[in-house]
């Protein structure tokens, strides 16, 4: 894929609110970030910070917010093949085989019927799936599952993946793997994309550049530039520096509890249960 300037983002100045208990409460607060075409960025932060919501916001799931989002030179006002989305639960239909799952995100795509089976084929062999294009969900572990969910999210060609904490729930040996399959993808399609983790590890490893959220309510703390070259190691003595930046972001603050409030549970039912543990060191 051939990087464009309509690859970016730009969020500008954005707040978000929700009610609670019939008073506002305050989830966004002036969040403006410009993310670059082709560029990965990794938002990092505590539950409850609203890095969820951003990518929500982003996605077009959610229009009623203060302040302006734009994809290239559009602005976001609704859902849009050019900006495909992975959550941590894969969300796969159980009913349906990996192929046919993955047919599915291209149920509006204006392709005649051989085009879209191309286009599955494709992307089912893009993650390393060949051989399974007629298991079902159940028949796949963890991270092919996710394989499938990352597919499903490519499979429009969009301009812009969101990643909402894609691996959280995978053992730690599946989630490495996992971020280098990302990686290939990403150095193979050069897709603008941004991840959200609550891994302070993963973010470093995988982004050009790590925003750090900070809570009550949520907003832009600081931006750290990774400037180490890719295949990148953990344990250099300059990935320990660089994480231990963004760590230092959090050292002194109380951990936080979930400002999500009742709003909290109204987005936990509506995208199915999706829910990561909190990994940064308090």
């Amino acid at each position: 894929m051939t990087t464009l300037a309509s690859d970016s983002l730009d969020i500008r100045h954005v707040s978000k609110r929700y009610a609670q208990r019939g008073a506002p409460l305050a989830v966004l607060d002036d969040v403006s970030l410009h993310v670059r075409a082709g560029e990965f960025v990794t938002i990092v932060g505590a539950s409850g910070c609203g890095k969820s919501t951003l990518l929500r916001l982003i996605a077009g799931l959610e229009t009623d917010y203060a302040g302006e989002i734009r994809a290239g030179d559009a602005v976001v006002r609704d859902t849009s093949l050019q900006r495909g989305i992975v959550f941590q639960d894969h969300r796969l239909f159980p009913w349906l085989t990996v192929a046919q799952n993955v047919e599915a995100a291209l149920r509006n795509a204006p392709l005649d019927a051989a085009a879209k089976r191309r286009a599955v084929a494709e992307h089912i062999a893009l993650v390393g799936l060949n051989g399974f294009e007629h298991a079902y969900p159940n028949q796949l572990s963890g991270g092919m599952a996710q394989r499938v969910a990352i597919a499903r999210g490519l499979v429009n060609r969009p301009r812009v993946l969101l990643l909402d904490e894609p691996f959280g729930a995978l053992d730690a040996q599946t989630r490495a793997r996992m971020q280098n399959e990302l990686l290939r993808i990403w150095e193979q399609e050069r897709i603008t994309m941004v991840l959200v983790t609550h891994d302070v590890d993963e973010a470093v490893y995988l982004g050009d550049r790590v925003v750090t959220m900070a809570p009550r309510p949520g907003r832009i703390e600081r931006i750290v530039d990774v400037t180490l070259p890719r295949p990148r190691r953990r344990d250099s003595a300059e990935f320990a520096r660089l994480r231990d930046t963004v760590l230092a972001g959090f050292d002194d603050r109380e951990p936080p509890g979930d400002t999500g409030g009742g709003n909290g549970t109204r987005i936990v039912a509506q995208d199915a249960r999706r829910i990561g543990a909190w990994r940064l060191a308090w």
